[in-house]
C-alpha cells in the first residue's frame, strides 16, 4: 500500500485537518503538508503523519499558494492534492489541473463553491431548489428582491455555513441588511422555505455515496444565528430508512449525479415543507464543519477521517455503516461577557445521564468566552447517543434547557 503521494491543504487548521492528516497517514499515504502555520508551530502529534511541509506565507492568497506548491513539486510525481476545508477547495482543484494530478476538475468545484452556479446545475436536473439571483449592488438586490418576493434570504455566493445569512420581510428589512452586507462582494438573493432543515452527507465514491448520514438542525440554523439564549442542536438520524427520509435521500443522490460528484465528503442541507415536498439548499464537496464528523463517527462507532482517506487514496471504503444511534451535539453558549464564572446544572445532567454522554468539551471556569456570531461551537458542547430518536430528542432539549454558562 506504500508509495502513494498527497498533498493535503492546511493540515493543522481548521483543527479537525489533523484528524485527516492522520488518516492519509494510517492508510499508508505519504502526506505533503502546506499551509501557513510555521513548521515549528505544527503540533508533535501531527507532525508524526507528515512526509515534508511547505509553509506559504498566507495560506488563503490562492494565486500565491498555487505558484509556490508548483515550484515545490517540482521534479516530485504527486498522486493526489486534496483539501478538505470550504476556502481551500478550489486551490485544490487549481493545483490538480496545473499539476495533471487526478481528481475533480476547477469546473466541477466551482459547481459546490458558487451557490448561484450550484443552483443552476441542480435545477438543470430537474430538481426543487430555492428561486435565486446573483446581486453585487444594492439595486440589483432591490430588483432581486421584486422579482423573487418577500420572505427572502441573502446570503453571500461564496459562504460557509450560516454567517452573514438573513432573512428579509420587508423593504425597510431589506434596507437594513444591505447596510449590514456592504462588506460581501457578491449576494444570493433567494426565495426562503419554510419547512424542516436536514443535512444530506456523504463520503462518496466516483459520486456514488459509500457512506450517507442525515442530521436534522434543531432550531433552524437562521433562529439559532440570531437569538444568542438559544443551544442550538443538531441531531443525526439513526433510521434512514423511515418513509420521512426517502425523499431527501432521493434528491442527495442526484445532487451529486446533477454536479459530477467525485471522490470525498460532501455536505448538503435541504428542507422538507410541511407539504411534504423536498427542496434543495445547498451543497459543499468538504466534510460538514462544527463536529459533524465526529457526530457521524458516533452514530455508526467509525473513524471517516481514516475512511474518507481511503477513499481519496484508494477508492475503497471498508468500514461498517450500520447505523447504532441517534446522535446529538449541543451547543452552549455563555450569558454575559467575559471569562466563564461558572457553569449550573451540568454536574446534576451527567449524574442523571453520564452514561449516554459521549463527549463534554464546555469551556472551562476562568476561560474566554468565544464569538458565539463566529462559531457554532460558541463555549463548547456535549455530544450525546441514544437508539431512541425520541430519547435522544429529550436529552437534548434537557441539556439545552438545564445547563446553563456564566461569563463575567
Amino acid at each position: 500500500m506504500a508509495g502513494m503521494k498527497v498533498v493535503f491543504l492546511a493540515p493543522s487548521y481548521p483543527p479537525e485537518m489533523q484528524q485527516y492528516t492522520r488518516g492519509l497517514a494510517e492508510v499508508g499515504a505519504e502526506v505533503y503538508g502546506v499551509g501557513d502555520t510555521p513548521a515549528a508551530a505544527l503540533p508533535r502529534s501531527l507532525k508524526r503523519h507528515l512526509a515534508d511541509y511547505l509553509q506559504v506565507p498566507r495560506i488563503l492568497d490562492d494565486d500565491d499558494v498555487v505558484e509556490r506548491v508548483y515550484q515545490w513539486l517540482r521534479g516530485r510525481s504527486v498522486d493526489r492534492i486534496l483539501a478538505n476545508w470550504e476556502v481551500m477547495v478550489l486551490t485544490a482543484a487549481r493545483l490538480r489541473e496545473k499539476c495533471g494530478v487526478p481528481g475533480m476538475s476547477v469546473d466541477t468545484v466551482q459547481g459546490f463553491r458558487d451557490k448561484q452556479l450550484m443552483k443552476q446545475r441542480v435545477a438543470a436536473a430537474g430538481l426543487r431548489v430555492p428561486r435565486a439571483e446573483r446581486a453585487r449592488t444594492a439595486a440589483e438586490v432591490q430588483a432581486a428582491a421584486a422579482r423573487i418576493g418577500y420572505p427572502l434570504i441573502l446570503k453571500p455566493i461564496a459562504g460557509a455555513g450560516s454567517a452573514d445569512t438573513y432573512r428579509v420581510d420587508d423593504d425597510a428589512g431589506l434596507q437594513t441588511t444591505l447596510a449590514r452586507m456592504r462588506h460581501v462582494a457578491e449576494v444570493s438573493c433567494e426565495e426562503f422555505i419554510e419547512g424542516e432543515e436536514f443535512t444530506f452527507d456523504t463520503v462518496s465514491i466516483g459520486g456514488v455515496p459509500a457512506f450517507r448520514n442525515v442530521a436534522q438542525y434543531l432550531p433552524k440554523p437562521l433562529i439559532a444565528r440570531t437569538n444568542e439564549w438559544i443551544s442550538p442542536v443538531i441531531i443525526t438520524v439513526r433510521d434512514l430508512a423511515q418513509p420521512k427520509m426517502a425523499g431527501g435521500l432521493a434528491l442527495g443522490r442526484s445532487v451529486l449525479s446533477a454536479l459530477n460528484m467525485g471522490d470525498g465528503f460532501t455536505h448538503m442541507e435541504w428542507f422538507l415543507t410541511p407539504k411534504g415536498e423536498v427542496v434543495f439548499g445547498e451543497i459543499g464537496c468538504r466534510p460538514g464543519g462544527a463536529h459533524l464528523v465526529d457526530q457521524m463517527n458516533y452514530t455508526c462507532d467509525v473513524d471517516l477521517f481514516r475512511e474518507w482517506a481511503r477513499v481519496s487514496c484508494w477508492g475503497r471504503f471498508e468500514a461498517p455503516t450500520v447505523r447504532k444511534y441517534n446522535v446529538a451535539i449541543v451547543f452552549k453558549r455563555a450569558k454575559g461577557r467575559g471569562r466563564i464564572t461558572r457553569i449550573t446544572g451540568l454536574r446534576e445532567y451527567l449524574h442523571r445521564h453520564g452514561d449516554r454522554v459521549v463527549e463534554q468539551q464546555l469551556l472551562p471556569v476562568g476561560t474566554h468566552r468565544r464569538d458565539w456570531k463566529q462559531t457554532l461551537v460558541s463555549d463548547g458542547f456535549l455530544i450525546v447517543r441514544h437508539p431512541d430518536w425520541d430519547t435522544t430528542y429529550q436529552l437534548a432539549m434537557e441539556a439545552a434547557t438545564d445547563i446553563t454558562m456564566y461569563a463575567e
